[in-house]
């Protein structure tokens, strides 16, 4: 059973950072990638970033690029979402997913599993 369980969301102020982790589980990680998603209120759910276990390329949204990073620690089957200079248009629910390849990928119907989200509010 496929499992994605985020972590480490909650409220900061703007200029502050927050790191968000995802535990991984029940699928072969290998050959897989991962990514992260964020939903506003009222919004689509959006690419943020992107990294595949093998190799570690990644890939970033330009409104995120220079201040997020996106990092696995392969023994440990979790992706980590630092998120640094945060501003109050990032304030969504995160949400991670896999997919059942290496190539990197920026829209939803790309992932393959979700995990629950968790929520990150950053005030002004």
């Amino acid at each position: 059973q496929v499992r994605l369980i985020e972590s480490g969301g909650g409220l900061v102020q703007a200029g502050n950072s927050l790191g968000l982790s995802c535990a991984a589980s029940g699928f072969t990680l290998g050959r897989s990638a991962m990514g992260w998603f964020r939903q506003a209120p009222g919004k689509v759910r959006e690419f943020v970033a992107a990294i595949n276990w093998i190799g570690g390329s990644t890939y970033y949204a330009d409104s995120v690029k220079g201040r997020f990073t996106i990092s696995t620690d392969n023994a440990m089957n979790t992706v980590f979402l630092q998120m640094n200079s945060l501003r109050p248009e990032d304030t969504a629910v995160y949400y991670c997913a896999a997919r059942d390849s290496t190539t990197l990928a920026v829209v939803t119907g790309a992932y393959d599993y979700w995990g629950q989200g968790t929520q990150v509010t950053v005030s002004s």
